[in-house]
């Protein structure tokens, strides 16, 4: 018990590492991925092929290729970022890619009809995706918004290429330095508490939002 009490300030120090980018990350994507896919379902035609280009290109190549191409390719272009601001960039690109398509698929399950009854009551298409199709389309889109946003949680051990301290490499070091994997063990715990807290919240939003369809 007190090997595992002393190795908790490391730990520590490494979650807030893996929560920050968490909390960066969804709160950059979330909004980008709603820009990316009303684009997408617009009648822009050529903004919407170049959305959809991009959200095939992040969906369709890993996000660790992502994060070397950001780190290793862009200062031969002249760009050169810090590690944890490069982090943040690939996460949010990617992610935005899979909101995009989550809230497309929201957008698209409203009931045509619907904006047909915004016509008839004059609303242009930015009061109708504002007033009537958004409200509707956040209850269908809460269970894979649950599912993508758990993916992030586990996703951000991904860093450790950058050789930056997130949970995952603080683990990692305090088992090289003590040959014991309890570390391991307790990074695990770590992980596991923060898909139950998510769980759970995504769990009490969908049963809020239940009690309007009956």
């Amino acid at each position: 018990m007190n090997y595992v009490l002393s190795m908790l300030p490391a730990l520590w120090d490494g979650l807030q590492v893996t929560l920050t980018l968490f909390a960066i990350t969804l709160s950059l994507a979330i909004p980008l991925g709603l820009l990316l896919a009303l684009a997408r379902v617009s009648r822009l035609g050529p903004l919407s092929a170049l959305v959809n280009g991009y959200i095939w290109l992040m969906r369709g190549t890993p996000l660790l290729l992502q994060i070397f191409f950001i780190y290793f390719a862009l200062p031969g272009m002249g760009i050169t970022l810090p590690d944890f601001p490069t982090a943040v960039v690939a996460f949010v690109l990617n992610y935005a890619a899979y909101f995009a398509e989550i809230f497309r698929s929201g957008i698209q399950s409203v009931d045509r009809g619907q904006y047909e009854g915004a016509k008839v009551l004059g609303l242009n298409y930015t009061q109708t995706m504002r007033r009537i199709v958004l409200p509707q389309m956040v209850r269908h889109i809460l269970p894979p918004m649950s599912n993508e946003t758990i993916t992030l949680v586990k996703d951000t051990s991904l860093i450790y290429v950058l050789a930056l301290n997130d949970l995952l490499r603080a683990a990692r070091l305090i088992v090289q330095r003590d040959f014991n994997t309890t570390a391991f063990v307790v990074a695990a715990v770590f992980y596991l508490l923060m898909t139950l807290v998510l769980t759970w919240l995504f769990q009490r939003l969908e049963r809020h939002y239940a009690r309007y369809d009956q």
